[in-house]
């Protein structure tokens, strides 16, 4: 009983991804080099930058990208 409680006390969500890593899924697919990730287990959100490493989506990155999003379906229509 007292391993469950400590589990549950100190193996949070957030120290299980740092120890073991995140597990990263694509929720969206901006364009074909921009992507937006989930973590399934602590719901943390990453997107591209304009390099090509992950970072933190922002609610200025999350508009950039509603933005990408827009243009690109409007060059797929035009070809």
């Amino acid at each position: 009983m007292i391993t469950t409680e400590f589990k549950k006390k100190f193996l949070t969500k957030e120290i299980l991804c740092l120890l073991l890593g995140h597990k990263f899924i694509v929720t969206r697919t901006v364009t074909d080099h921009f992507k937006e990730y989930k973590c399934t287990v602590c719901q943390i959100e990453l997107t591209n930058d304009e390099n090509g490493h992950k970072t933190f989506l922002t609610p200025e990155l999350k508009e950039i990208n509603e933005t990408l999003i827009g243009f690109h379906n409007k060059k797929l229509h035009l070809v």
